[in-house]
């Protein structure tokens, strides 16, 4: 089943946020490599691709996993999470309609 994951940025974590960014990005290469990512990316902060120094406010990440319980241990072993970017991660159950 596929799950979203949604995460907020504590204000002002753009640095730890960049530290941890390899790290973050290995984990969603292999979930990709698995063929079970959908989508991922973070929101910036601003109405721009390149948000610059204004940073992000959180991330969103769509994905396959085998359950919820799933799917919330890859979110909460997420390098972000362990830096102090996130404040806040939800996890919810996705049903995919577009595209189908």
């Amino acid at each position: 089943m596929l799950y979203a994951i949604i995460a907020a940025d504590h204000p002002g974590s753009l640095e730890a946020r960049l530290q941890a960014r390899p790290a973050h990005l290995e984990r969603l290469h292999a979930l990709q490599d698995a063929g079970r990512l959908i989508l991922a990316g973070p929101h910036p902060a601003i109405d721009s691709p390149d948000p610059g120094p204004a940073g992000f406010t959180g991330s969103l990440i769509v994905a396959e996993f085998p359950d919820l319980q799933a799917a919330e241990a890859w979110a909460g072993a997420d390098p972000y999470a362990a830096a102090g970017v996130y404040a806040q991660v939800q996890v919810k159950p996705f049903k995919q309609v577009f595209p189908a």
